[in-house]
């Protein structure tokens, strides 16, 4: 592991992969809590998808509620949601119904919604490009991947930002995905 002294208690550190960077500065959340945070999203998602095939979509959408409410910081205030397949004018998500319409449909506001969580998905990788912590935020960024039960491997480039909310559990408060640049 190498280590560059930044200031005092900064420090900029090579972990995970080779290519990963870790920004530390006053650190209140370590970087195991923000891949322990990743995981519980990625094992959601993975739970939403098998609860709507062997349930449907009702008990996909109460077990997502549950989901949201755990992860993300919509109690606290707006988060800044903008999910990988939206188009205007609902691109950006900041309520909890715009995300929950997103993961799992079925709300006549959000027209356009069928459902990312419902896609039947079977795993869910995330490859940190890096990780930037100060004090009780931090922020996350690098590729997810998503494997479709037919075995497709779907990519987006994802950023998280989390905090510390008041209880000491980590939230979700910034969440933006997009497909990779196709070339095209």
């Amino acid at each position: 592991m190498k280590t560059m002294l930044l200031t005092g208690i900064s420090a900029l550190m090579l972990a995970g992969t080779a290519q990963a960077q870790i920004a530390i500065v006053n650190q209140t959340i370590s970087p195991t809590e923000v891949h322990a945070a990743q995981q519980a999203w990625c094992k959601a998602l993975v739970d939403i998808s098998k609860t709507h095939a062997t349930s449907g979509q009702p008990a996909a959408k109460a077990l997502a509620e549950k989901v949201i409410d755990s992860a993300y910081g919509y109690q606290m205030g707006a988060v800044l949601f903008k999910p990988t397949l939206t188009v205007n004018p609902q691109t950006f998500r900041t309520t909890r119904a715009g995300a929950l319409a997103y993961f799992v449909g079925g709300d006549a506001a959000y027209p356009k919604d069928n459902g990312f969580a419902l896609k039947g998905w079977t795993q869910c990788e995330i490859s940190n490009a890096g990780i930037f912590i100060t004090g009780n935020s931090a922020t996350s960024m690098g590729k997810v991947s998503f494997t479709g039960k037919d075995g497709k491997v779907t990519t987006v480039d994802k950023t998280w930002g989390y905090v510390r909310d008041d209880a000491g559990k980590l939230r979700i408060t910034l969440h933006h995905s997009s497909l990779e640049y196709s070339g095209s």
